[in-house]
């Protein structure tokens, strides 16, 4: 009996232990897809109900508890060793908070407060804005840093992409604040920004960001600055952290002093005497946080008083004064009525799936996106099936389970077609992504469309024509080639439903003022296979011409930022095609910019000089290949003998610094840099602390 009580223990124990292990691997995995990539794959529910199993399972078993587990460390948004962000640590560790989902675990907070504290206390309540965190660093009234919250010892420096955000001041105002201090809060994009940016991603068949948490996270580690401050990011700052002479006793009056310094603090907390007062506060905020204009998932309740605070002190991961209530996802069970297969302008083909209408979030919901083939299969989704629907960021929505009990025991599976939906093409599936698509890029109806659609959108050629025309044109053949635009007559166009005479010289006037578009808008237009909007910009500035750029190689393309080998591959396909040239070509003749204008010439101070550039600068760096040939000097494509000068910036290219060592060509810093370019003496400011937010102002 004995033995076989001791087998079942064992047993026991090894399943304890096989579970802690995998359970261990899938929160990392599960970490990084959150934090590094801003792609999460389970709601904060999800993941946190497999963080509270880990730990039970620790407790129980603690010699199975591995040492790096993630109970004990926060999630990090570091990203590996070859990060263009230079790492920093935070003056103070920046951990995060400890999540609950139900009352009783907030009156079990408040009960384990009283129990080591003997004084009265109150509480601060403040609504969770949904974002991503920052560390904000002022010394002397002035902001030095800007850190991610990384792995809680350090961070990523963001400095320059915060300064872009409106509401976060480069200097403070008023008086009375500590000479050195960290302020920490979210960065978050509001849901009219967010739904603009995911509007853009689907429209040029970009993977749309899941909600706007990540929106934001993914926006804070883009490199230019300048596209940072087109994505609306707003921050609140919620926590002040100050050396021991800062005096304030009561975090709340502390957020208050913030704010008059010109702090961006959040209006929507509130004092509590007790915790019924904290749970009723709580309760007004479940229903009235969604007629909000940004996200947010839950409510912050803190010990207000620092002396409690401190006395109470912290876990290796959390403090033990805070508290995070997370409000629950909310999610609406539908049936499913059928599958639609949707044809883009490159051809991918999307499964959408069609509910029974039913009210999530404000909004009544009947589709929902099905992503890919994969995404049904992993799902095993089926016509009748009824289904779980909720909003990623309470704005897009999506499918997240079969509810199975309901599942008709006649139901079938789902087969994704093998023919385009469109044109009965048989699909093909690219090997290096979850989709199927058409090849049928010259005669299926939508991908012709689309190619339509996005070239006169508004950040392409901002033609003033629409969905519907657009259809019509097409259906009517009316237009077949892009250039067709340019040979539509009137005739045809008041044929269009509701066209009249103002409409058509809207048109007209659109064409006129599209012929001005510059060439990286012009490049971004043509709907070259993964070419956006960043990308296209920089392929102009570095090839100059569309002639120049049909005659790169795959090699010297990926050279090229933001460039990897698909998108070369793509540029060199594209080219190949005959048709492809004659659209171009015919498109020129019409007056289309196809090479970029022309630097102004500031001096010749650099003429003759030809300079390669490598690593980052304190502005873009398309605005340092300008300053450079607004200066008489030429840019080099690669490190040669003809380089005179390597500009080194941050993170600089090490094959590119050990050839122009190996040729003997001089590394110079950024500001070695202006002394050249500026021999009378004139300064460069490359940083300033007044209204000038980021790189979009004069240089030279």
């Amino acid at each position: 009996m004995v033995k076989f009580g001791l087998c079942i223990f064992l047993m026991e124990s090894l399943e304890a232990k096989n579970r802690i292990d995998a359970l261990t691997k899938e929160i990392e995995r599960h970490n990084r897809s959150y934090y590094v990539e801003n792609s999460p794959t389970i709601s904060d529910y999800e993941f946190d109900l497999l963080l509270k199993e880990l730990a039970s399972l620790e407790k129980l078993y603690p010699q199975y508890a591995l040492e790096n587990s993630p109970t004990k460390h926060v999630g990090s948004d570091l990203e590996t060793d070859s990060s263009p962000f230079k790492q920093e640590k935070h003056l103070h560790p920046m951990l995060s908070l400890a999540n609950t989902y139900n009352i009783q675990e907030l009156r079990e907070f408040d009960a384990r407060v009283k129990k080591s504290v003997s004084t009265a206390f109150t509480y601060n309540c403040e609504l969770k804005f949904d974002g991503s965190g920052i560390n904000l660093l002022y010394r002397d009234g002035k902001l030095v840093r800007a850190l991610t919250r990384g792995d809680g010892e350090k961070g990523d420096d963001v400095t320059r992409n915060i300064k872009t955000i409106k509401s976060i001041p480069l200097s403070l105002k008023g008086s009375g604040y500590p000479a050195e201090f960290e302020i920490r809060g979210e960065v978050y994009m509001p849901f009219e920004a967010f739904d603009r940016l995911n509007y853009d991603k689907i429209l040029n068949e970009e993977q749309p960001f899941a909600n706007p948490r990540n929106a934001a996270a993914g926006s804070l580690k883009m490199l230019s600055s300048s596209q940072v401050a087109e994505r609306g990011l707003q921050c609140v700052l919620y926590h002040l952290i100050a050396s021991e002479d800062y005096k304030t006793p009561l975090h709340s009056l502390s957020l208050k002093e913030a704010s008059s310094w010109g702090l961006p603090i959040s209006e929507y907390s509130k004092q509590c005497n007790d915790i019924e007062e904290v749970i009723s506060y709580i309760e007004s905020w479940d229903e009235r946080r969604k007629s909000l204009p940004f996200p947010t998932d839950g409510m912050v309740v803190k010990v207000d008083q620092y002396a409690i605070q401190k006395l109470l002190g912290f876990t290796s991961k959390t403090p033990r004064w805070a508290v995070a209530y997370k409000f629950k996802p909310e999610e609406a069970l539908s049936k499913v009525l059928s599958i639609d297969y949707q044809v883009g302008r490159s051809g991918a083909v999307t499964p959408v799936a069609n509910l029974e209408p039913v009210q999530l979030s404000g909004t009544v919901v009947k589709r929902a996106t099905l992503h890919n083939a994969d995404q049904m299969e992993i799902l095993d989704i089926r016509i009748g099936d009824y289904v779980y629907v909720e909003k990623g960021g309470e704005i897009i929505p999506k499918i997240t389970r079969v509810e199975l009990s309901k599942r008709e025991p006649a139901s079938e599976k789902v087969v994704f077609p093998t023919l385009c939906p469109a044109c009965s093409t048989p699909l093909v599936r690219d090997p290096q992504q979850a989709k199927f698509f058409c090849p049928n890029s010259e005669g299926c109806p939508p991908q012709i469309e689309g190619k339509f659609l996005h070239f006169a959108s508004r950040k392409a050629m901002n033609i003033n024509v629409g969905e519907v025309a657009i259809h019509q044109l097409c259906e009517r053949e009316f237009i077949k080639k892009l250039e067709d635009l340019y040979t539509l007559n009137d005739l045809q166009l008041l044929s269009l439903d509701k066209w009249k005479g103002k409409s058509v010289e809207n048109f007209r006037t659109s064409l006129e003022e599209s012929k001005k578009v510059p060439f990286g808008r012009v490049l971004y237009a043509l709907g070259i296979k993964h070419i956006g909007e960043v990308s296209a910009k920089t392929l102009a500035a570095e090839y100059k011409t569309v002639d120049a750029l049909s005659k790169a190689t795959v090699e010297q393309l990926i050279q090229t930022q933001d460039v990897g080998e698909a998108l070369a591959q793509s540029i060199v396909e594209y080219f190949k095609e005959p048709a492809n040239i004659k659209t171009v070509e015919a498109l020129r003749s019409f007056g289309l910019q196809f090479e970029e204008k022309e630097v102004e010439k500031v001096s010749d101070t650099l003429s003759g000089m030809t300079i390669m550039i490598t690593g980052n600068y304190s502005i873009s760096r398309d605005l340092m290949k300008q300053y450079i040939v607004s200066h008489g000097g030429k840019v080099g494509s690669s490190v040669s003998a003809n380089t005179t000068y390597l500009l080194a910036g941050s993170k600089a290219g090490a094959a590119k610094l050990q050839k122009a060592e190996k040729l003997g060509i001089p590394v110079i810093s950024e500001e070695e840099f202006y002394r050249i370019a500026n021999p009378n003496g004139e300064t460069f400011k490359g940083e300033s602390n007044d209204a000038k937010e980021n790189d979009e102002y004069t240089l030279f």
